[in-house]
């Protein structure tokens, strides 16, 4: 039997992690990087806000998540992607120079094509707030302050580390593993694959091979038994005009 304050801690790790893949796959990847829908300013402001709240310390830049995605998909699996296992020799390697890439993007050091910026969001003055020291410094307090008020033993701290880098460890979890292990509908020309039941873990992305092969599909489900968890919010917000599908 959980004690009240064990189920608010899981709770709360439920909750961090599902916001933080929803802003995620939602925003991120399916919005700023791939255009699948459009939405008014307002609203993308508002996504913008909601993705600085679920994803907190991990704060990851629309900006520089959307051009870093499409170098991703433009170059997958050579040696000017991004991140690809085929050329790093460990996962701990390969989101370092993902990193490292990422950063050079936030500060517009690295010259990319137009093709890779054009009509991905910016807000430059929130993002490098977002992005300061202090301000990760401050959710990881945070967090750490809801652990230390319910954590019924100290071995829940072990969750901690998770919260601190929600975002990149969900980027790390298909960028490595879904380009090793599943199975492929579609035979293109990286080593993308799907993840089941992973992908009901992980709001539909560990479809990857499906995404890879129909990168402009918003629905990463194709097959009767796959379900992309993040679809049926997506057309809940179509009906609601939030967002706009490009092919309703």
């Amino acid at each position: 039997m959980l004690y009240p304050s064990a189920t608010v801690i899981i709770l709360f790790f439920v909750l961090h992690w599902y916001m933080s893949l929803f802003v995620q796959t939602f925003y991120l990847h399916r919005y700023a990087a791939h255009a699948m829908f459009t939405m008014s300013p307002f609203w993308e402001k508002a996504f913008h806000l909601l993705t600085f709240v679920a994803q907190g310390s991990s704060y990851l830049s629309p900006y520089a998540y959307g051009v870093l995605h499409r170098l991703h998909h433009a170059y997958a699996d050579t040696e000017q992607d991004p991140h690809s296992p085929k050329y790093d020799q460990s996962l701990f390697s390969m989101m370092w120079r993902t990193k490292s890439i990422y950063h050079e993007i936030f500060f517009r050091r690295l010259k990319v094509e137009p093709r890779f910026t054009q009509g991905v969001p910016s807000w430059s003055g929130f993002e490098r707030f977002a992005d300061a020291w202090a301000t990760r410094i401050f959710w990881g307090v945070l967090y750490s302050l809801v652990y230390f008020l319910f954590a019924p033993s100290y071995w829940w701290y072990l969750l901690l580390p998770l919260h601190y880098v929600m975002g990149p460890l969900h980027g790390a979890i298909i960028n490595w593993y879904a380009h090793k292990y599943g199975y492929r509908n579609y035979e293109v020309k990286d080593t993308s694959r799907n993840m089941i039941p992973v992908e009901l873990l992980v709001m539909g992305e560990g479809l990857h091979n499906n995404h890879h092969a129909r990168s402009n599909r918003a629905n990463f489900a194709v097959k009767w038994f796959e379900f992309d968890p993040t679809w049926p919010i997506i057309r809940l917000l179509h009906g609601l005009r939030i967002i706009r599908l490009k092919a309703a």
